[in-house]
């Protein structure tokens, strides 16, 4: 009686592994953008992922003698905490990104005067892209996080030119005054750095690595 009381046992410890398998197979973890940046989205929908959007309201502030680096990575992370509770058994995606010219962090211009004086600077020099990332399990409290650099070299640029953009484009809702992804390429003499994607607010290469080390693999 022992014997077939202990094979039953392991049979039912067998079904239920199987079981639970297929459960996480059927129902993989949620992921969540925290962000509601229509470039964001617009960069995550590149891996063909289900995910969703969700937004914190954090204050952005810097700390006292931190580097644009360590800030935008502890605002990455500032980002999914703050959102977690509402999100269980999920991978949520916070990023927080800040550019600097000469040691300078810029911020949106708002207007054309703001941006005509943002690029008549940035002129013949380099603008960089600190992109803070996080990825958070919710389910374990796992946090993955790194800032991803990037610059951008300009042309030398005449008024003309910058005027001629500005009235075209009118990127005033962004840092350095110029949207990459569209005429603002016009602008640049070359990149430099290992995620182009970075640039416009997600780095994908290092969010697929952050989402593989969780057991997600975005082409199997």
């Amino acid at each position: 009686m022992l014997f077939f009381a202990i094979f039953y046992r392991i049979q039912e410890i067998i079904r239920n592994t199987i079981s639970n398998f297929l459960i996480t197979q059927i129902n993989p973890m949620k992921l969540v953008l925290g962000s509601t940046s229509p470039f964001r989205k617009a960069l995550l929908e590149r891996l063909h992922v289900d995910f969703e959007c969700d937004s914190a309201d954090i204050d952005e502030s810097s700390l006292e003698n931190e580097s644009v680096e360590e800030m935008v990575e502890r605002l990455a992370i500032a980002k999914a905490r703050a959102i977690s509770a509402r999100h269980p058994d999920s991978l949520i995606i916070g990023s927080d990104q800040s550019a600097v010219l000469n040691g300078e962090k810029l911020s949106k211009p708002g207007n054309f005067d703001n941006a005509f004086k943002q690029l008549s600077r940035a002129s013949g020099q380099k603008i960089t892209f600190q992109t803070g990332l996080c990825l958070l399990n919710t389910s374990t409290g796992n946090i993955q996080s790194s800032c991803v650099p990037y610059t951008v070299v300009f042309k030398q640029l005449t008024p003309t030119m910058i005027e001629n953009y500005l009235r075209k484009e009118e990127p005033y809702n962004c840092a350095g005054s110029f949207k990459s992804e569209a005429l603002g390429i016009a602008l640049f003499e070359r990149f430099e750095g290992d995620d182009p994607n970075s640039l416009i607010g997600l780095p994908l290469i290092e969010l697929v690595n952050f989402l593989g080390n969780e057991g997600v693999s975005i082409l199997e």
